[in-house]
C-alpha cells in the first residue's frame, strides 16, 4: 500500500522543530508558525482561542495537503501586540483551560466513584 506508516502522523523526526516561525514580509505584525504532526483539532483550537485576544486581526490555519502532517496557523495583530506574544499567550491560556478541565473531571469522577 502506498499510505505511509501510522506513526508518521505523531512522531516529529530527528532534526526536525515541533514548532517554525516565519514573519511576513508583505504585511507588519503578520506571521505564521508551521506545526509539525498536528491536525484540525490542535489548529481549530488555537485559532479559537487565538479570536478571544482583542489584538489579534486575524487567526486562520490549514493542511497544506493530507499526507503531510503539520499545520501552518497565520496570525495577523495589533501593533499592541506580536504573534509571537499573540500565539504563547493563546497556548498558555489553553494550557490552563485543559488543567482546569481536567481538575474538574477528577473531582467529579472521585465524587462518582465513592458512591459506587
Amino acid at each position: 500500500m502506498n499510505a505511509p506508516d501510522r506513526y508518521e502522523r505523531f512522531v516529529v523526526p530527528e532534526g526536525t522543530k515541533k514548532v517554525s516561525y516565519e514573519r511576513d514580509t508583505k504585511i507588519i505584525n503578520a506571521a505564521s508558525f508551521t506545526i509539525e504532526r498536528e491536525d484540525h483539532t490542535i489548529g481549530n483550537i488555537l485559532r479559537m482561542q487565538l479570536h478571544r485576544d482583542e489584538n489579534v486581526l486575524f487567526a486562520g490555519y490549514k493542511l497544506p495537503h493530507p499526507l503531510q502532517y503539520k499545520i501552518l496557523v497565520r496570525i495577523h495583530t495589533t501593533s499592541q501586540s506580536s504573534p509571537m506574544q499573540a500565539y504563547n499567550q493563546a497556548i498558555n491560556d489553553l494550557d490552563k483551560e485543559l488543567d482546569h478541565l481536567r481538575n474538574a473531571f477528577e473531582s467529579e469522577l472521585s465524587k462518582h466513584s465513592r458512591d459506587y
